[in-house]
């Protein structure tokens, strides 16, 4: 694991000391400490630590306001709260501002070290996620092509962008639960699904219901495999794909999703373009 950088955020100077000798006996790197919300924005902006460790209360604002603060600067910092105070008003507010741990004082050091080393495990554990798993829907995409119309794809106007898109009339999403949260869309033309429809069913004239049913079961195809490959990868991944849901008609806008990582590109098929757009959040998947 790498070394893992830490600043500490803390109106007390003798909780500064202790924490700072706790996390130094246990390999971390303290790159620096706060006193202050102030403080904090700018030792945070120089250092750019990995994790930060949070008072709830200091000048100039309380742990959540510091850590909004410090989000602001950077979204991927994880901000451990370590205070003497503990409530559930307060733990619900924390998990709202992000606060990836919630410790009370007087902290113990095992248990600080085990909770540092589990937030970072999962941010490797999402880097690791984000670094295959374009590739792995896209070829899923073309085994899916090969396999049910002998051809595959070409592909263009990749991008790692989380825009808003006019809907080209034909949309099916399907929701990923798992380790990380996530989804799969698919857009077309109502042609290009009519066509695709109309080629696996072998037949000219379908129904509205023939035709959601075919995408339908081609993007659950294509997800599932995506999935199931990603999970041989690593098994902490535990990815399950939801029952899809179609979306059809003029005018549709498909909004942006609040997901950490975003990638999208155009299949040119055989029987029209495809838009593909893939995600994960860095939060857990519910089912």
């Amino acid at each position: 694991m790498k070394e893992i950088k830490i600043v500490i955020v803390d109106d007390s100077p003798f909780s500064v000391g202790m924490i700072s000798n706790i996390l130094t006996e246990n390999g971390f790197s303290v790159v620096g400490s706060a006193n202050s919300l102030q403080e904090a924005e700018t030792v945070v902006t120089e250092q750019n630590p990995d994790v930060v460790t949070m008072d709830m209360t200091m000048p100039g604002g309380d742990g959540i306001d510091a850590t909004r603060a410090i989000h602001k600067i950077n979204p991927n910092i994880k901000v451990i709260i370590v205070s003497s105070m503990m409530d559930d008003e307060i733990v619900r507010k924390a998990k709202r501002a992000n606060v990836s741990g919630y410790l009370q004082k007087p902290v113990d050091g095992e248990e600080l070290a085990l909770a540092i080393n589990r937030i970072m495990a999962d941010e490797q554990l999402f880097v690791e996620l984000e670094t295959i798993y374009y590739t792995v829907f896209k070829e899923a995409f073309n085994d899916t092509c090969n396999k049910f119309f002998k051809s595959v794809p070409t592909y263009k106007d990749e991008k790692t962008s989380n825009d808003e898109r006019n809907s080209d009339g034909f949309s099916v999403v399907l929701g990923i639960s798992g380790k990380y949260g996530g989804r799969m869309l698919l857009d077309m033309s109502a042609e290009t699904a009519e066509s695709i429809g109309g080629f696996l069913f072998g037949q000219n004239e379908l129904s509205k219901e023939q035709v959601v049913n075919a995408i339908s079961e081609v993007a659950n195809i294509i997800a599932g495999n995506a999935c199931s490959l990603i999970n041989k990868t690593n098994m902490l991944f535990g990815f399950r794909v939801a029952p899809p849901t179609v979306v059809y008609g003029e005018s549709i806008m498909i909004s942006k999703s609040e997901l950490d990582s975003v990638s999208s590109v155009v299949a040119e098929t055989k029987f029209g373009e495809v838009y593909m757009n893939i995600g994960f959040s860095r939060s857990e998947g519910h089912e």
